[in-house]
């Protein structure tokens, strides 16, 4: 199971949203300005999911929480395979179709291949509620975790 440290953002509708902390391993690095997760940070914004409890919490509480490592593999092959392949395949379709000597075919195979792309992430993003997640299982609140032992995961993830 793969683990991260969240804070609690609201509690609606039987369900807990979390937001993980920041990552701290860039913070003090000599490279910030070269190095990619620093630059992400920056430009992306928090954004709040929702998670599977068992245990009663409030806004503001400090969480563990967890998600398989076969779901996380499974998402993986979703998201970067699928549509590899599709624009693979959309490009050696639109091959395969074009008469020999088809003055702009470079073009064409380019096109066909770029649109079956963006065709499979529109596929994906419409059909994840409805066909996909119940497939994945959603993370999960693992445990509550008091400030010291927040501290003392951060500390660790930091000198290693």
């Amino acid at each position: 199971m793969i683990e991260e440290v969240a804070v609690v953002s609201k509690i609606e509708n039987n369900q807990v949203w979390v937001e993980t902390a920041t990552s701290q391993g860039c913070g003090g690095c000599r490279q910030k300005s070269a190095c990619s997760t620093s630059v992400l940070d920056q430009w992306l914004h928090k954004r709040a999911v929702a998670v599977d409890c068992a245990i009663d919490l409030n806004p503001g509480d400090e969480v563990l929480i967890g998600i398989e490592e076969g779901t996380l593999i499974r998402a993986s092959l979703l998201l970067y395979l699928l549509p590899l392949l599709a624009m693979m395949a959309g490009g050696a379709l639109a091959q395969g179709l074009l008469p020999d000597g088809f003055g702009k075919a470079d073009l064409m195979i380019a096109g066909a291949a770029l649109a079956s792309l963006g065709v499979s992430l529109w596929l994906i993003n419409k059909l994840q509620q409805a066909f996909f997640f119940p497939y994945f299982s959603r993370p999960v609140v693992i445990k509550k975790v008091g400030h010291s032992a927040l501290t003392a995961i951060k500390s660790i993830t930091i000198k290693n």
